[in-house]
């Protein structure tokens, strides 16, 4: 098991000195303290800027909407968590992965606070935030280039304000959460709130929100992971493309790109955009009939402005080049995935992998005994690792219905978002649990959540059914990750 914690410290033991990511030196990450700001004085004065929001009855229900879904979600999750910690204790493997200071330290009521936000991945984030990435240690500091800068800069720049680091990333996590909330929201009204769908579009736009803070994954979109800060990104990437605004496409998909490596493949649907439309900022031309290669011709021209999608890339460069800078490995992002068990098997091989090990682990279930390992492949309890590889698979086939009511309903160019990025991990499995993480993957995954939202619509005896059933699994969800069960 690697340790975030250790590579300072094992190279201050070992040279005599210590390394820190700021001025000055110490022995071991202490919990971010720090005093709180002053309030400011609440003003009179109203903006004209929310008259003018309140005259927009579109943009009031979504945040009505919004709001609802998430201090209801939040709610939830935190009960899970902190009512599981609370009755069952921390679990049996708090210290596996759990460094001092970094997600625990901070009294007995904040570790039980911390128990639903602060596990695993987690960790990364916060040594990092705290210490930096030190690429010049080579293969002591390798892992963390798996984790992309943008969210744990966010985290130091608020504990330069003195918040504590830990409240700091949820604090990112949950501003991030509700503008991704929003913003699903508003593209759910866009695609499906015209024409003939403008009678379900409102409920579509409202269910897609539900299905998202909802969802059996969700908790970890108020936990100090990156999932709601590329939630958010991702999101407005595809609003900005849609409305014509290519400055700001480009920015925000670089600011995704250099929060997680999947930011890359925004750069896909956002071109697919700019020549195929729609568009919002220019008239649609007739799509065109006949032979394929005619109906693949762009109905856009090409223009200056479409030089501003080039900075979708820049985010995961600038990380690479500045690796390179400080005496490190500026491929180091790419070759870090090696050292979490995955491996380049080809493109989607990974379906073919999870189906076979879930194919096994249902055997090694079903045979109600240890001494035979059904997948030898998969490392520590052959049980767990069954469940696991079930699990995700069940994730995967879920997606598929969705992906499918995406393709009939929404542009070309949010299906073609999907596939590629899940391109990414269902073609580096891992060698235990080849889908392993992939119900996180899909959760940032926002055209899954619009097609259950419009799906829903179209349903409404299914809504209750499946919201209860999904925000149930989230409760179990959470309350394993909080006592220190891998879940995903």
């Amino acid at each position: 098991m690697i340790d975030p914690d250790t590579a300072e410290t094992r190279v201050a033991t070992m040279a005599g000195a210590t390394i820190d990511g700021g001025a000055g030196a110490t022995a071991a990450p202490q919990p971010l303290a720090g005093a709180g700001l002053a309030p400011r004085r609440r003003s009179s004065y109203r903006p004209r800027a929310l008259d003018v929001l309140r005259a927009d009855a579109a943009r009031m229900r979504a945040l009505r909407d919004v709001w609802l879904a998430l201090w209801s979600s939040r709610l939830l999750v935190a009960a899970g968590g902190v009512g599981t910690v609370l009755a069952l204790g921390f679990g049996p493997i708090r210290g596996a992965f759990n460094p001092p200071g970094v997600t625990r330290g901070f009294g007995g009521l904040g570790d039980v606070l911390a128990a639903p936000v602060a596990r695993w991945d987690s960790a990364w984030y916060l040594v990092i935030a705290h210490f930096g990435y030190h690429p010049q240690l080579g293969h002591i500091t390798a892992a963390r280039t798996a984790f992309f800068p943008v969210y744990p800069l966010g985290i130091k720049a608020l504990s330069w304000l003195g918040s504590p680091a830990i409240v700091a990333g949820v604090l990112i996590s949950l501003v991030a959460f509700a503008a991704g909330l929003y913003g699903i929201h508003r593209l759910t009204t866009l695609e499906l709130g015209r024409g003939a769908a403008s009678a379900s579009g409102g409920d579509a736009a409202r269910l897609a929100v539900l299905a998202t803070a909802f969802a059996p994954m969700a908790f970890f979109f108020s936990a100090v992971y990156s999932e709601s800060l590329y939630l958010a990104l991702s999101v407005g990437v595809f609003w900005s493309a849609r409305q014509g605004r290519w400055a700001m496409t480009g920015v925000l998909g670089a600011l995704a790109a250099g929060t997680r490596s999947a930011g890359l493949v925004l750069l896909v649907p956002a071109l697919m955009i700019y020549l195929y439309g729609p568009r919002e900022d220019r008239p649609s031309p007739p799509a065109r009939a006949g032979r394929l290669l005619a109906r693949l011709r762009p109905r856009f021209r090409l223009r200056g402005d479409a030089l501003w999608l080039l900075l979708i890339p820049a985010g995961a460069v600038a990380f690479s080049l500045g690796l390179a800078v400080a005496g490190g490995d500026g491929l180091a992002p790419l070759r870090a995935q090696g050292v979490w068990g995955r491996h380049l098997a080809g493109p989607y091989v990974a379906v073919w992998d999870g189906l076979r090990a879930a194919f096994e682990g249902a055997r090694q279930l079903l045979s109600f005994q240890r001494a035979h390992v059904y997948f030898p492949a998969a490392t520590g309890s052959p049980t767990v690792a069954a469940a696991h590889n079930l699990a995700q698979l069940a994730f995967l086939l879920a997606a598929v219905p969705a992906l499918l009511w995406a393709w009939r309903r929404l542009p070309a160019a949010y299906v073609v978002y999907v596939i590629a990025a899940l391109a990414l991990p269902l073609s580096e499995p891992v060698t235990g649990q080849p889908l392993m993480s992939l119900p996180r993957f899909l959760l940032v995954l926002f055209p899954l959540s619009i097609a259950t939202g419009g799906w829903l619509a179209e349903h409404p005896r299914a809504r209750r059914p499946l919201l209860v059933l999904s925000a149930a699994l989230m409760v179990v969800f959470v309350a394993q990750f909080s006592t220190w069960h891998w879940v995903a």
